[in-house]
């Protein structure tokens, strides 16, 4: 993909997990990536890990549920970098656990909307005039399977969040498309982060890759890598869908 060479590409909640596999990635490709996150160790740790292997990275550290703090995370990485070629909003998460609907609190509700389609608004809002205004730019959005398929056991709050970033995404390829901009969003299902690895004990592991037509569950790298294609020339004429990176397990 050498199209992603010298592009400044920034990746929000890329200290661990996901994002961290998308950043590496991206600077494997010849990417100055900027490295975001809230945790200044967590991130320190990954720009050294891609400038140990040859790779360019800039830091950025920033509340992405605060426009002002966004706005300044952008004007740093332009002062450091230049201007952003891509967008990858990954940041966002679960911030309350799943349960009945009537039983989520108004604080968790709001909470789980800020932190994953708020956060990805806010973040898109600060990028794409610049990206206008040059005439060109990519747009990565992060849903989740839970946004693709109805469950009782659902983290709704979560869910409804996602399904909100999918329609985002779409409105911003329809506006944007006109201006040199593709918008694509990619679902994700159950990805075995350092978290997940830790956290689902080895038959529980085992019986969700059954679940699975492909029979086992998703990497970082599955996601990284479906990410890079979709922001690379590879995918020059996709703008506008959801790509679900699920292992067969949602078929849309």
């Amino acid at each position: 993909m050498t199209s992603l060479k010298d592009k400044v590409v920034l990746v929000t909640g890329s200290s661990r997990g996901i994002g961290a596999a998308i950043a590496r990635l991206f600077a494997e490709h010849g990417a100055t990536v900027v490295v975001h996150g809230r945790d200044a160790g967590a991130v320190s740790g990954v720009r050294a890990e891609i400038e140990a292997a040859g790779g360019r990275a800039v830091e950025a550290i920033a509340d992405v549920t605060s426009f002002a703090e966004i706005e300044a995370m952008r004007r740093h990485v332009e002062s450091a970098a230049g201007p952003i070629d891509i967008l990858v909003a990954n940041a966002g998460g679960s911030p309350i656990r799943p349960g009945p609907v009537e039983q989520i609190d108004e604080d968790g509700w709001r909470a789980s909307v800020d932190a994953n389609l708020t956060a990805t608004f806010l973040t898109i809002k600060s990028v794409l005039p610049g990206m206008k205004e040059r005439g060109s730019g990519v747009i990565v959005t992060m849903s989740s399977a839970a946004a693709r398929r109805a469950h009782p056991g659902s983290p709704v709050a979560y869910a409804a969040a996602k399904a909100g970033i999918e329609m985002l995404t779409r409105d911003v390829a329809a506006q944007a498309g006109p201006h040199g901009i593709r918008a694509n969003c990619i679902a994700p299902e159950t990805i075995l982060t350092e978290e997940n690895e830790e956290q689902i004990p080895p038959d529980i592991k085992e019986r969700l890759a059954e679940e699975h037509p492909l029979r086992r569950l998703g990497t970082p790298e599955d996601v990284a890598r479906a990410a890079a294609f979709l922001a690379s020339d590879e995918s020059a004429w996709i703008t506008g869908v959801v790509l679900d990176v699920a292992g067969g397990n949602v078929m849309v």
